[in-house]
């Protein structure tokens, strides 16, 4: 059996050593990305999924009962309307 040159082996050892600094390198950057780009959404006071979809729960309610009291109202014009005008 014939034994490797030990360049090969300093080659293998660098290569090993730069695709785990490559590694280490694209978590950094991934942390730093995320970092950035939370501070932005901080910065321009933007509000989560689930703020969004509450907040929109409640517009549409009140939305309802606004609709729900102008009919009350339009049906009670229409009863005084009815019964000889409006009295002041």
């Amino acid at each position: 059996m014939t034994e490797r040159p030990k360049f090969f082996d300093d080659i293998a050892g660098v290569a090993g050593g730069a695709i785990s600094a490559l590694a280490g390198l694209k978590d950094e950057v991934s942390s730093l990305v995320k970092a950035r780009v939370e501070e932005a959404v901080r910065r321009l006071d933007l509000v989560s999924r689930e703020e969004f979809d509450a907040m929109a729960e409640l517009a549409r309610r009140a939305r309802e009962q606004a609709e729900a009291l102008e009919r009350r109202v339009e049906a009670l014009e229409k009863v005084q309307t009815q019964q000889g005008g409006e009295k002041a």
